[in-house]
């Protein structure tokens, strides 16, 4: 999907006839420097490890728009250095049960949820037990390109158009070998633009 429709060409500095291949590629060379298969909205299955003090989580791809489903794996007796002491009680009367290690559906709507920030909390349980790991599905990306993706799109077509040789950053014949797009279509105003929607926790 490219980050720029032809009716904006122009309002971007890119000529009208600018051919749509050049957006489709700038929008995927967005798409791989912000970590992530696309910008907009789509549904993600992720699996993390819980801290067990703070039971907080940061989703990767952001802004988060729904918590769909949560699985999540209570945590075994001594998971981490300071369990036995936090919970010596809760583990012992957990093992009993044998809930220690289960993989347990969480009701998302019992989850405190950061959207702006793509963080959310697990809830205490009765018998005080933490969760260690978990798996996500939740929905993340923008519904609506907003402006400063449609800006960094067209820098990244201008630059490419007016580097030389498609932007070829080194090429040597003796190994065949050929570099395409270097750094420089992705400049540092382009970079800035694009912080805020790097995935979180990858790279």
């Amino acid at each position: 999907m490219g980050y720029l429709l032809p009716a904006d060409y122009v309002t971007y500095g890119l000529s009208v006839d600018t051919a749509d291949a050049w957006v489709t590629t700038a929008s995927a060379m967005m798409d791989a420097y912000c970590r992530r298969p696309t910008l907009m909205a789509q549904s993600y299955t992720e699996r993390m490890r819980i801290p067990l003090r703070s039971q907080t989580v940061r989703l990767s791809y952001g802004p988060l728009i729904s918590v769909d489903a949560i699985n999540a794996q209570y945590a075994r007796p001594g998971y981490g250095n300071d369990f036995y002491s936090d919970f010596v009680y809760e583990t012992g009367y957990a093992a009993a049960f044998a809930l220690p290690g289960q993989w347990v559906a969480v009701d998302p709507t019992t989850v405190w949820v950061s959207y702006p920030t793509g963080e959310f909390r697990f809830p205490w349980n009765l018998m005080g037990m933490r969760y260690c790991e978990a798996e996500v599905t939740y929905t993340g990306g923008l519904t609506v390109v907003p402006n400063d993706l449609q800006v960094a799109c067209a820098q990244i077509v201008r630059n490419a158009q007016t580097t030389p040789g498609m932007n070829v950053k080194s090429s040597r014949m003796d190994t065949l070998q050929t570099q395409y797009f270097s750094d420089s279509l992705i400049d540092s105003q382009v970079q800035a633009l694009l912080r805020p929607y790097v995935a979180e926790r990858l790279g």
